[in-house]
């Protein structure tokens, strides 16, 4: 089990016997953890105010009323149900692939206005007579489409963020219920114990000195309500696991949204802007170039005139 299953919850939880009444207040929880055999056995590590509130709990529980048995824990396994079903609703309506489309939106229109496409870096610009304005326009419409898309990016950024933070909640809130669950769970097993090894045993001979039905009913009856209590801690467990496998999903998403962040903010402050210097430079060597190719002609015709010179 995760040691962080083993840090004290920003709450200590409440135990009740009466899941459908009224919630008791969570008392702040005691900074220094205590270990105990029970608590060892099933992992976990109660802070001393946790421990209190099972001892506390313990004598409440009576096994001999069978709505207590069906009612155990409930409150809390509801609070798993309800909390799976809200990170469910969470993950149907997020658009997982909206912020990979959006990036890719950006790489295509990037490509679109590619320099290098032909033979060497101007193969783009002998497509038109008007080299410099050809390119002007091609990268001026690439260039709204990628503003836009930026735009929506960065919205998209800042939901992702806080959804971050929610799931940084979420997890806390997973187990503060995980530890409520095993509080549970000791404080059953310890009454189970209890029961087993003081009433049941005192019935159990009771019956075989006295030899009444009555009697033998009596231990059969409590013998049945603890194995009915067993089993229900037994659910508990499942419960608990449930809370367990939880953590690393919850976590999952949490890393999926942290990798879509950076992804954003790098295509932000490093992609596109080193895509708007490959204009800069494009445009520079597109000016160098028609410079060179000017005074190569005036080279050239320099030279043709001297040669007619001296023909003639």
């Amino acid at each position: 089990m995760s040691e962080l299953f083993n840090t004290p919850a920003s709450t200590t939880p409440s135990l009740t016997l009466d899941p459908l009444g009224a919630e008791q207040p969570a008392a702040p929880a005691a900074p220094a953890p205590v270990a105990k055999p029970e608590e060892a056995a099933l992992e976990i590590v109660l802070t001393e105010q946790e421990q209190k509130i099972v001892e506390d709990f313990i004598p409440k529980i009576e096994l001999r009323d069978s709505a207590t048995i069906t009612q155990y824990g409930a409150g809390a396994q509801k609070k798993i149900a309800d909390f799976s079903e809200n990170i469910l609703g969470s993950v149907r309506t997020k658009d997982l692939g909206e912020g990979g489309e959006m990036l890719a939106g950006v790489v295509t229109e990037l490509k679109s206005f590619d320099v290098e496409e032909e033979k060497g870096l101007f193969g783009f610009f002998k497509r038109s007579s008007n080299r410099i304005t050809a390119i002007r326009a091609k990268y001026d419409h690439a260039e709204s489409n990628v503003t836009k898309i930026a735009e929506a990016l960065e919205t998209h950024q800042v939901t992702l963020m806080k959804d971050i933070a929610l799931l940084d909640k979420m997890y806390e809130m997973n187990v503060a219920y995980f530890r409520e669950l095993c509080m549970y769970i000791i404080a059953g097993k310890r009454k189970l114990q209890q029961v087993r090894e003081q009433d049941l045993a005192a019935l159990t001979a009771k019956a075989q000195q006295t030899g009444l039905p009555e009697d033998a009913q009596a231990a059969n009856d409590l013998m049945n309500l603890c194995n009915r209590f067993e089993k229900k801690l037994h659910d508990l467990e499942l419960t608990r696991m449930i809370s367990i496998q939880m953590a690393p999903q919850i976590r999952l998403l949490q890393n999926n949204d942290t990798l879509m962040v950076d992804k954003i903010q790098s295509t932000l402050v490093n992609t596109i802007p080193l895509w708007k210097s490959q204009m800069v430079l494009a445009l520079g060597l597109e000016h160098s170039r028609q410079a060179t190719a000017a005074q190569s002609a005036v080279t050239n015709m320099t030279n043709q005139l001297l040669q007619k010179n001296a023909d003639m």
